[in-house]
């Protein structure tokens, strides 16, 4: 198997360069670039896995850069910030950040955290191949898209890893921690808000009202389910 490919963009030389020394010891292909101009070049060239993308950069607003690549081809994007504000994990992830790291970090954190999302890349076995069908809601893992009434639904990576596995599950209802362990991969150790700025952010885009959510409904007090009206349908693609 290929090694994953890893795009760091700080314009702090000194972060920049631990970083890809670190990474390139743990056996990844790794890329950096110093401003958002060089990482979107980098980006269209060296087509990476994973970016790990600086909030603050001379040229550029990390958080709009995120968007941007993520709207290219859906890239995971591991986001670095000096700053401890809790909004702005909120804001990064609305982006569609994957994850958050608050300098200063150990080198072990960041293989931990890098592991674990790269991990969301593995292999869909047969039972995961099954579109799930609930009316006009069709999610398809093996091809990571999401439709309504025909039409595509743009949908972060993490966002689109929340709602298939939710809809894995329909009826069972789902404590904040528990989807963290299960969808982010391991236990994350930040504001478990996170997980509600997602949910928010899924209804935005398949809900007909957002005000009265009919598919991802919250049960107060504990956490979130997934229920449709009629039993889904599931089909194993060809």
């Amino acid at each position: 198997m290929a090694a994953a490919k890893i795009l760091v963009v700080d314009d702090d030389p000194a972060v920049r360069n631990l970083i890809q020394r670190f990474l390139i010891r743990q056996n990844y292909q790794v890329e950096a670039a110093e401003d958002g101009k060089a990482a979107l070049a980098l980006f269209e060239q060296f087509n990476p896995d994973l970016v790990i993308l600086d909030v603050n950069l001379p040229d550029a607003i990390g958080f709009n850069l995120c968007q941007e690549m993520q709207s290219r081809n859906g890239v995971f994007v591991l986001m670095l910030t000096s700053r401890t504000d809790e909004s702005d994990k909120i804001r990064g992830f609305s982006k569609g950040a994957d994850d958050y790291l608050t300098k200063p970090f150990g080198l072990g954190e960041l293989e931990v955290r890098v592991a674990a999302i790269l991990r969301r890349q593995r292999v869909v076995t047969t039972a995961e191949q099954k579109r799930l069908i609930f009316e006009k809601l069709m999610i398809d893992p093996v091809r990571r898209e999401v439709s309504l009434n025909n039409q595509p639904v743009p949908l972060t990576a993490l966002e689109f890893d929340l709602l298939h596995f939710l809809a894995s599950h329909p009826g069972r209802v789902w404590r904040r921690a528990e989807l963290i362990q299960e969808v982010w991969d391991y236990e994350y150790v930040g504001d478990q808000r996170v997980v509600d700025v997602h949910i928010g952010q899924i209804r935005k885009k398949i809900e007909i009202d957002v005000g009265q959510p009919a598919l991802i409904q919250t049960v107060r007090g504990v956490g979130y389910k997934f229920e449709c009206p009629t039993q889904p349908q599931s089909e194993v693609k060809s």
